[in-house]
């Protein structure tokens, strides 16, 4: 069975929803969910409901074939079709673990497994911001200096125990669609009357570096399974 899931945009963002709800109602401690859309989004944080300019932006991104949908994870505005894996890990924070650090930790232990795994197909990944790129942030994982994923958090507090409850997601570009994903990000930032633009140069596709990447990304939940194992997680769901 593959890893993998196959879902429509909003239905796989409701996936991710689900899967929090069970950790933080004390459904186990971690779980994983791999999912790739069936079909265009532009996804997005609720707040740009807000802008003035926003109904008829959406309009546009509508016309092109891209509806919109807003997650519950900040960030900016990202690209979502058939070309992106979507990686989605929630865990509640093991005990005695610092709640100071708790952001960076969530990032390290969402990139940290994946790249991992690039690093095994020959490939020399990194993490950091990169000039052009959209939804930029320090813990985009990048190729060449280009951004490969985006990510981004959302956070809840346990009742039961008070453990916070990390939901940590990635968006990894899988196939090569950088410049109609980059103008159409460019086109919602103009309808909205913002000034942010990005660049394709700034991104880079994972089947640039690798031949049929899809056929061999199933093997990152160990890599993850591993990873979580040695902070006394234990993985019970891949989704």
């Amino acid at each position: 069975m593959r890893a993998i899931r196959e879902l429509p945009v909003e239905a796989g963002l409701d996936a991710e929803r689900e899967l929090l709800d069970r950790v933080h109602g004390g459904d186990g401690d971690c779980a994983l969910l791999l999912w790739r859309p069936s079909e265009p989004a532009l996804v997005m944080p609720r707040k740009f409901s807000r802008l003035p300019g926003f109904a008829a932006a959406q309009a546009l991104c509508e016309a092109r074939g891209w509806p919109v949908a807003l997650r519950d994870t900040g960030g900016e505005p990202v690209p979502q079709s058939p070309a992106v894996l979507n990686v989605a890990l929630v865990y509640a924070v093991p005990p005695g673990e610092k709640e100071l650090t708790r952001l960076e930790t969530a990032y390290l232990r969402l990139c940290q497994p994946f790249s991992a795994w690039l690093a095994t197909q020959g490939l020399e990944p990194g993490l950091g911001a990169v000039d052009g790129a959209f939804c930029d942030g320090r813990y985009n994982i990048t190729l060449q200096g280009r951004k490969l994923a985006g990510t981004a958090q959302r956070w809840r507090r346990r009742p039961g125990d008070g453990r916070s409850v990390a939901l940590a997601h990635a968006a990894v570009l899988m196939d090569n669609q950088r410049e109609p994903m980059v103008e159409l990000v460019n086109a919602f930032y103009e309808g909205c009357g913002l000034e942010d633009r990005c660049r394709s140069s700034s991104h880079i596709a994972l089947a640039e570096c690798l031949d049929e990447p899809w056929a061999r990304v199933d093997e990152t939940p160990e890599l993850y399974r591993q990873t979580l194992a040695e902070a006394g997680l234990m993985l019970r769901t891949l989704d």
